[in-house]
């Protein structure tokens, strides 16, 4: 089976760069054999540092990338002659990325930005070389330091989608036909459950030049958060959208309860998620008349705000965009 281009989440070992060992050495000259101490420090071990890059999307490259070793200092020379540093190494990854450890689970990093570096696993100090344990008492002292071990293990990157509006909606409600629409996106349209396997993402033009990301996340369905269909795999995609629009097909047999089974499956994979702005769209309301669409509303919560929509006609796109717009920057 085709592997998808889309990771979301690899397991990688890292291990930083061991410190370079100071070192013991004494200086001698043509006219003085015993001039005093001048080991050098020893190099520090190479860190293994996250740098943003809008320009990459997924973690597909890491994927054959499974050992992530950076070099070890350099010990120290006479002369007072510090190691050479081991050399970094920068791993590229999407905005959005978060790092965990894998045994506690624990964030270690996150990155957002272009551009942005954090050092995730540093390296071990270079060990200090005997000029730097002369004092007027201990004019010759004879030891060193070895350098610090560098940090190892099993490391756990993970994805999550940036996007102003995600959209939720079980498989076959139209929400790839709805993206292809209303951004330059080109998602797979099919007419079969789970179409989209991965997330898509597309900007939608706003008026006046404004834009606002939208991403399509694979159907979820009833037991989702437990595991079931594509289960919690792209849930957590939905946890840095600002506002979720759920979509909801004119042709469901009940729409309040499709609404209310999205809204509880969010509910059980994590409970903040209800704190998001909300907005509920029928679609393909084009088989719709005026009297079915006026029962339709009746049955929609009151408190969340509804629009009809027709990706095929493209009735209410306009108004959509209008709407996610105003609820996005409503406490602007």
């Amino acid at each position: 089976m085709e592997k998808s281009n889309f990771v979301d989440q690899i397991r990688v070992f890292c291990r930083s760069g061991h410190g370079g060992p100071g070192i013991k050495h004494f200086l001698r000259t043509k006219y003085n054999a015993l001039a005093g101490p001048d080991g050098g420090d020893g190099g520090r071990g190479g860190h293994i540092i996250l740098r943003g890059n809008k320009n990459v999307w997924t973690l597909l490259h890491l994927r054959y990338y499974k050992n992530v070793l950076a070099e070890d200092g350099e010990a120290g020379s006479g002369n007072k002659c510090t190691g050479r540093f081991g050399k970094d190494i920068y791993i590229d990854v999407p905005l959005g990325t978060i790092a965990r450890d894998e045994i506690t689970g624990l964030k270690e990093a996150e990155i957002l930005e272009d551009g942005q570096e954090i050092i995730w696993i540093r390296g071990g100090r270079g060990g200090l070389g005997n000029a730097q344990f002369a004092t007027p008492t201990n004019q010759a002292p004879e030891h060193a330091q070895p350098g610090e071990p560098g940090t190892e293990g099993w490391k756990v990157l993970e994805l999550k989608v940036l996007a102003d509006v995600g959209l939720v909606g079980f498989p076959n409600a139209g929400k790839s036909t709805l993206l292809s629409v209303i951004t330059a996106a080109k998602p797979k349209i099919a007419d079969y459950a789970f179409t989209t396997l991965a997330p898509q993402l597309g900007m939608v033009e706003y008026r006046d030049g404004k834009s606002f990301c939208i991403a399509d996340l694979p159907g979820i369905i009833e037991g989702a958060a437990s595991g079931k269909g594509l289960g919690h795999r792209f849930l957590r995609h939905i946890e840095r959208n600002v506002a979720l629009l759920f979509l909801i097909p004119a042709d469901s047999p009940d729409h309040r309860k499709e609404f209310e089974i999205l809204q509880s499956e969010l509910e059980l994979f994590n409970p903040e998620l209800l704190h998001k702005r909300f907005v509920i769209a029928i679609s393909k309301s084009d088989l719709l008349d005026e009297e079915l669409i006026t029962d339709i509303a009746k049955e929609l919560p009151a408190a969340i705000p509804h629009i009809f929509i027709s990706s095929v006609t493209q009735t209410g796109i306009q108004a959509l965009k209008d709407l996610l717009w105003n609820i996005m920057n409503e406490d602007k």
